[in-house]
Formats: structure tokens, C-alpha cells, sequence
């Protein structure tokens, strides 16, 4: 086993530098949302303990990775979250995807444990709307929204709003979410998300080309992220980002970040189900092959449709 060098980073046969990890620390999640994919969990039910989880995220910085986002499932279901931020290595992002149900009571600590900034899904102002698209109980919508204000008050900023678009049900709400954004001054950031197709959910594809035209004839100011060449549009105040990871040749051209799921197993691509090394049991001396085993597999989505 060859441990990384000091100049070695992990970049794949496309020229495709690893910067990032997105890292699922549970599959649970306490709601249902009608378009979830569970971040392509294959319906495992293991967890990995904080060592573990520790362990590949040092390997990784070893590598030149120096970016983190945490995700579920519903990564707060995790009691030991705060103890999994204390054990990381220094990084220069460390951000977390959440529904924003128990956001509220545990913003402080988080903060104080590491965290530097949330995503918070919110696909609708309307509670009504809210308990649809999320299956959710009475009550959860007001959490939420609590949640997000205290992710704002501990400084888990910028906080992004990912908002995921749905015919018939939250597609005319853009505005509103918009001035709902205006409130918080600069501090929470909308982004607009292309329903992909891990569900049956033909019915809810809304016309994403028409809402970004929509959008772009009211920006005052329409710029291009470099990952992604994302685009982003800063309507009087409000930011919002348009993320279309559907049939987007840049999106996957682009990508910099590898994936981790729940039980411990690095996963080339989110859309594709083969390919995944196990790391769960392996040593902090075995890992180093198995990321360059992980990177050797590899392949744009886009690039593996085509030849399908």
C-alpha cells in the first residue's frame, strides 16, 4: 500500500481533480418527500461510526481534499453529529445538507463543533404545500422555518434554500420564495433544483427552461459559477442559483466531488449504481488504494449514456 504523497492528488481518467466529498452519514430520514432519491442510497441500513467516517475524511485531506458537505438521509437524526465535526481534519468548508426539522435546538452546537454553513430544504411556503411534497406532521413546516432563522442568527452562512422545482405544486411559488430570501439580507441564498428521476415522478418535471428565461429577464446581474458553470442571478437582492444536474454535459464535466454513503462505501458517480468500493472495514493504511480504486472507476454520466 502506497500512501498519497504530498503532491498527489486524486484525478480521474477525464481530468477531473477531487476537491470535495459529499458524505452520507445516515440513511434515515424523518420525512418522506415525494421526489426524494435518498441520495442513491441502495437501501442499506448501516451507519458509520464517527471513526470510521473520521478516518476517510483524513485520508481524503491527505489527497488535496479540502471540502465536506454532510448529508443523509437527515443527518441530524444523528445524535453523535457534533462528535463527527470535532474529529475532522482542518478543511476549508465543512457545510451540511438538512431538512431543517431539528435545525433549531442544535444550530449552536454545530457551529461551535465545526460546521461552517447549512443547505435547507424548502420546497414551499405554503404549509399546505409543505406537508404534500414532505408527508410531514402538523407543525414540522413552522420548525423548519425556525430553523432556518436560527442557522442565520449562529452564522451557518450563507444558507442556501434548495428549492426543488414541481409541477402543479410549488412551480408558481418562485416569487414568493424570492422575497422570502430579500428578509434575510444577503445571508440566505435560493437555489432552484431540476427534478431528477430516481422515482417515478414524470407528472412533477415542470418546465425548468421557461422559470430560468423567467428569471433571467429580471436580473439585474446574471453570473457563472466556475464549478458547474452554474448559473446565478441576482434579482433585486435576492440571489438565487439554477442547478440542472439532468442531461447537463457541464454539470458532469465539471464535477469535482466524490461520494460517500451511509455504510462506508465511495461511490464514483450519484447516478450510477455500479462502481462503489467499500471502505467500511478497511484500515487508514488500505484506504489510499481504495480512493485511487474509486477514481479509476470513475466515468461522466453523460459519457456512460452515450455509450449505453
Amino acid at each position: 500500500m502506497n500512501a498519497p504523497h504530498k503532491t498527489e492528488f486524486l484525478t480521474d481518467s477525464y481530468g477531473r481533480t477531487i476537491k470535495s466529498l459529499r458524505m452520507s452519514v445516515t440513511d434515515r430520514c424523518n420525512l418522506n418527500c415525494i421526489y426524494c432519491h435518498n441520495e442513491g442510497s441502495t437501501g442499506t441500513t448501516g451507519e458509520m461510526s464517527v471513526e470510521t467516517i473520521s478516518n476517510i475524511v483524513h485520508v481524503a485531506a491527505d489527497f488535496g481534499v479540502n471540502r465536506l458537505k454532510i448529508s443523509g438521509g437527515e443527518p441530524l437524526l444523528r445524535k453523535d453529529l457534533e462528535d463527527i465535526l470535532v474529529s475532522l481534519p482542518p478543511l476549508k468548508d465543512v457545510s451540511m445538507t438538512t431538512n431543517g426539522v431539528l435545525l433549531q435546538e442544535r444550530a449552536l452546537s454545530l457551529k461551535n463543533a465545526g460546521l461552517d454553513r447549512v443547505n435547507i430544504s424548502l420546497d414551499s411556503l405554503n404549509e399546505g404545500s409543505y406537508r404534500h411534497i414532505t408527508k410531514c406532521k402538523d407543525g414540522v413546516f413552522r420548525k423548519v422555518i425556525g430553523g432556518i432563522h436560527a442557522a442565520v442568527d449562529v452564522g451557518l452562512t450563507p444558507v442556501k434554500l434548495n428549492m426543488v422545482l414541481l409541477k402543479d405544486v410549488n412551480e408558481s411559488e418562485v416569487e414568493a420564495m424570492l422575497s422570502f430570501v430579500r428578509e434575510f439580507q444577503g445571508e440566505v441564498i435560493l437555489q432552484l433544483i431540476q427534478l431528477m428521476d430516481f422515482r417515478d415522478v414524470a407528472c412533477y418535471h415542470a418546465d425548468v427552461d421557461e422559470i430560468e428565461k423567467e428569471l433571467e429577464l429580471k436580473a439585474g446581474c446574471v453570473q457563472v459559477r466556475e464549478l458547474h458553470h452554474r448559473k446565478k442571478y441576482l434579482i433585486d437582492g435576492a440571489e438565487v442559483e439554477f442547478v440542472r444536474p439532468v442531461d447537463n454535459t457541464e454539470f458532469c464535466a465539471n464535477c469535482n466531488r466524490l461520494r460517500v454513503t451511509s455504510d462506508g462505501k465511495l461511490r464514483p458517480c450519484l447516478l450510477v449504481n455500479d462502481g462503489l468500493v467499500d471502505v467500511s472495514h478497511a484500515s487508514v493504511k488500505e484506504m489510499p488504494d481504495l480512493f485511487r480504486l474509486a477514481i479509476s472507476r470513475r466515468i461522466p454520466y453523460y459519457r456512460k449514456q452515450k455509450e449505453i
